[in-house]
């Protein structure tokens, strides 16, 4: 089984996921990147001056996209 292990993904890698679903990056606030998906009712923050990205904010994106962490391990 190929699982992705939650503390070790990079800013980098979390932005082609979010590319890969579709996401858009809208604009820059601060330290966060806002990201939006025709789908999703509200936008997506990511912090870009931590990396890698924190497990709880990775699970919440997942979250949004109704994935769970082991399914991203696929993608």
């Amino acid at each position: 089984m190929n699982t992705l292990k939650s503390s070790n993904v990079s800013l980098k890698d979390m932005r082609r996921f979010l590319k890969l679903q579709g996401a858009k990056k809208i604009r820059i606030r601060g330290g966060h990147e806002i990201w939006s998906h025709r789908d999703l009712t509200r936008s997506i923050p990511l912090q870009t001056h931590i990396d890698p990205v924190p497990e709880f904010i990775m699970l919440e994106i997942l979250n949004y996209f109704q994935i769970s962490k082991h399914k991203m391990g696929e993608i």
